[in-house]
């Protein structure tokens, strides 16, 4: 395999020692670079020239990517675009960067090559980072997604949100919307002593949100546009047929208008919605 392929096998970005592994030579590695095939962001990292700007961030200034920033770079959900790095206590090799710096020894070795952190240091360092609720949500698309075992996170030595999170977090959860949506709504289902159920297959389609027998919150994506929403408004039509009462509610409404959110479903439930029909 070329520079090139080894370089996209590895994400974009390596350690030259780690080429060097796979046989590539000095002279390889300098025809690359003249020819413009590859940069050296740092001394020891060669880099393709169209690699993760995020990535190459890092890599320049010594850090590992991590907390929201990783999370969302694995497909995890996110709320924010905003650069969360890690780096050692102490480190000497941190240069000055535009991002919010984790400093801590991480839980899980950091790997050598790269320039990211393990996905249990992520995840410990979101729950400390971030809200609980967005915590939730980016823990639950981590489960949803496998991609760390529940068993061996609880050997870890997490701190206190971490363990809450851990304890809380509930595996094969919808979107992270649907996770905001029912952390904010549990003082009213301990309060009440609902029943709330989430995706929930109704008419041939998982929703949501099941509240008692018969209310369904249906949450839209921030891209609900075109066929999506004409699918959707088909499958509210048929629960209505069936006798659910539907709440359909908005990815701006969610973050940005929930007191007024919150205040239609309490009513709904005062209104004996959520309940079945006496037959």
């Amino acid at each position: 395999m070329d520079i090139t392929g080894i370089l996209r096998a590895a994400g974009g970005v390596s350690r030259i020692r780690a080429l060097t592994e796979w046989g590539v030579g000095d002279h390889a590695i300098r025809k690359a670079v003249k020819a413009g095939e590859a940069t050296r962001p740092r001394h020891g990292w060669l880099a393709l020239p169209d690699a993760d700007a995020q990535v190459l961030e890092a890599v320049k200034n010594g850090v590992y990517l991590t907390c929201v920033t990783e999370a969302k770079r694995r497909g995890l959900w996110s709320m924010t675009d905003e650069l969360h790095v890690a780096a050692s206590p102490h480190s000497g090799h941190t240069r000055a960067i535009d991002a919010r710096v984790h400093w801590r020894k991480p839980l899980v070795p950091r790997g050598d090559g790269a320039p990211a952190d393990p996905i249990e240091n992520v995840l410990a360092i979101v729950a400390e980072c971030r809200p609980y609720e967005e915590s939730i949500a980016i823990w639950e698309s981590a489960m949803r997604l496998q991609l760390f075992d529940r068993d061996a996170m609880r050997e870890l030595p997490l701190g206190p949100a971490a363990r809450r999170v851990l304890a809380d977090a509930k595996p094969f959860a919808g979107q992270g919307t649907e996770s905001v949506l029912t952390t904010r709504l549990r003082w009213l289902q301990a309060a009440l002593k609902l029943s709330m159920r989430r995706q929930v297959w109704l008419c041939g389609h998982p929703v949501d949100l099941l509240i008692g027998d018969r209310l369904v919150i249906q949450i839209d994506g921030a891209t609900h546009v075109d066929r999506q929403r004409l699918i959707d408004n088909e499958h509210d039509l048929r629960l209505m047929l069936a006798g659910y009462h539907v709440i359909r509610i908005g990815y701006w409404q969610l973050f940005d208008d929930w007191p007024h959110v919150q205040e239609l479903i309490t009513l709904a439930v005062a209104q004996g919605r959520h309940l079945a029909r006496a037959s």
